[in-house]
């Protein structure tokens, strides 16, 4: 699986999501850093002392119980370029258990009807549900996503999406960087000797959602992921392509999305491979 560069959810992302159980489900402090750290994907002990304006000595002493609890785990930064000296930063990722304090309800009760439906009618019938309810959703956000420029499309969606709870970013690739997973980007051979060609323009974006609420119902049936990037597709009136997913067991359901400059037409979807998962 290639992996993905998502930022932390913007501001517009930073909303109440449902809590159920667990750890989440505690009052107070604890509670704060668990859901920060599922908005913002990893993140260092430091920055979390910062938002939430305690001590570090308190902030880990939460990260503490959090991690004997298995909510969340700990992750090593990545490090481009020259490695620095001392030790590379931890980041503080949230695990599947802590996740799943955070599930909306009802899921079983969704799987089993999805179940029941593709026994009886067969899985076009479970696609055309995910396409029927996904629908819904395009159509609210379709005035948002055609009111903004070309250059803030991809932006307005990921705050539509935040606003329905998915604590959604966006972000541009470096067009020496493409699609994650597919190397860098080229227009054609490259040239001989040391002489670089001038950079290009970026190659699109990145449209990352933190958070899924029906991630295990998508686990089974992921014609509800399919619906979704083709929903995505549409609305940004370009290429797409989902590179991993919160319900195959990614941390961040994260989409390329081509930049306008590049698109070959309005309306158009690619499709990918992810685990296994045709999206």
């Amino acid at each position: 699986m290639g992996q993905t560069d998502c930022p932390p959810a913007g501001a517009a992302a930073r909303r109440e999501a449902p809590v159920t159980r667990g750890a989440a489900a505690e009052p107070g402090t604890r509670a704060r850093v668990a859901r920060l750290i599922l908005e913002n994907g990893p993140v260092t002990a430091a920055a979390l002392s910062t938002r939430l304006g305690l001590t570090p000595a308190a902030v880990r002493r939460h990260l503490d119980n959090l991690l004997d609890d298995g909510m969340i785990e700990i992750r090593i930064a990545r490090v481009y370029g020259s490695r620095r000296r001392g030790r590379p930063a931890k980041l503080f990722a949230i695990t599947d258990a802590g996740r799943s304090a955070f599930e909306h309800t009802y899921d079983d009760l969704a799987t089993s009807a999805l179940r029941f439906l593709a026994e009886r009618a067969g899985p076009d019938a479970v696609a055309e549900f995910a396409r029927r309810q996904v629908a819904e959703l395009e159509r609210r956000y379709r005035p948002v996503v055609d009111a903004a420029p070309d250059s803030a499309r991809v932006r307005a969606l990921a705050e539509a999406l935040s606003a329905d709870g998915y604590a959604a970013s966006a972000t541009t690739v470096p067009a020496s960087t493409g699609p994650v997973g597919t190397g860098p980007a080229s227009t054609g051979p490259a040239s001989p000797g040391p002489a670089q060609p001038p950079a290009a323009p970026a190659v699109g974006e990145q449209l990352c959602q933190h958070h899924c609420p029906v991630a295990h119902v998508a686990a089974e049936y992921p014609q509800l992921c399919e619906a979704e990037t083709e929903a995505f597709g549409r609305l940004l009136g370009t290429p797409v392509q989902r590179l991993a997913t919160i319900a195959h067991g990614d941390g961040v359901c994260t989409t390329h999305v081509t930049a306008p400059a590049l698109r070959p037409g309005r309306g158009a979807t690619t499709s990918t491979k992810v685990g296994g998962l045709s999206v």
